[in-house]
């Protein structure tokens, strides 16, 4: 009996097609993996904090990227448990493209408060928070934009924007580093004096506000240096964030600072500073 030779041509070409579909796979899986960042992380059955509750994860725990909707993810744990996530609540290295200078970075600019939300009154109670922060933010938006990089406002003018929609615009975009300006206010007038760095995600952020905060020394107001805040607009972003107060604007000597033109670039200048720093010690 004669035997028929083998298909051998077949089997490698389907070797190969197994090869490289289980490459795809392994990139999707990769590119579409997360670590959570808390203990007992919520699956939830839908995108927001008012569905219900199907399953807890461990910290720690890799979860794959399925979908995703207004800054949550929908993912499928490694015993094949499915839910929804909030995305500030997971590592997501592979979303956060690594630069190492400003020119090749996406940065945006929180003027806190804005249009309905006057923020703090000044000491002489004539002045409000946002126009402040607005003047503030926008010379760090002309230095950054002057070294190459690409800077998006939350706001430009005296509009209202929600705070949820502050981060949103960061995570949408996926920049490089999110900060939000403000000026500090004390129960009483005159009773405190300087500028604060918060942050809220320590993995992600805690290294930008040492860079940031290492360029405040030097300021005419006291550095009380680097804190945890529990702030809607650094703890719903799931890119690099911080909130910078800049100064007790109803303290009379802070205030001086605050609407001086030279203080204002002189903060400018130092955030630039330290962004610059920042991403050159990215790797």
């Amino acid at each position: 009996m004669q035997l028929k030779p083998k298909n051998w041509t077949g089997l490698v070409a389907g070797l190969i097609i197994l090869l490289i579909a289980g490459g795809l796979l392994w990139t999707f899986t990769q590119r579409n993996a997360v670590t959570a960042t808390v203990s007992n992380l919520n699956l939830r059955q839908g995108p927001g904090l008012n569905y219900t509750v199907t399953h807890k994860v461990k910290k720690n725990s890799r979860l794959t990227i399925l979908n995703e909707k207004n800054n949550w993810y929908h993912v499928r744990d490694s015993q094949n448990h499915f839910g929804w996530v909030a995305s500030w609540l997971v590592d997501h290295p592979g979303h956060l493209k690594t630069v190492t200078n400003l020119a090749e970075a996406t940065i945006v600019l929180d003027p806190g408060h804005g249009g309905s939300d006057s923020g703090a009154l000044s000491i002489d109670q004539k002045h409000d928070e946002k126009t402040y922060t607005l003047e503030l933010a926008q010379r760090v938006a002309k230095a950054l934009r002057a070294k190459g990089a690409h800077v998006i406002m939350t706001r430009s003018t005296d509009a209202t924007v929600s705070l949820a929609d502050r981060p949103a615009l960061a995570n949408d975009h996926q920049a490089n580093a999110f900060i939000s300006f403000h000026f500090d206010s004390s129960p009483t007038d005159n009773l405190a004096s300087g500028t604060t760095t918060y942050y809220y995600h320590r993995r992600s952020s805690y290294a930008l506000a040492q860079a940031i905060n290492g360029e405040m020394n030097d300021l005419p107001l006291i550095n009380r240096g680097i804190r945890f805040g529990n702030f809607e607009v650094i703890r719903d972003n799931s890119r690099p964030a911080l909130l910078l107060e800049m100064g007790y604007i109803n303290t009379k000597k802070d205030f001086n600072d605050i609407h001086s033109a030279v203080y204002q670039q002189a903060v400018a200048n130092r955030v630039v500073r330290g962004l610059t720093h920042y991403f050159q010690t990215q790797h």
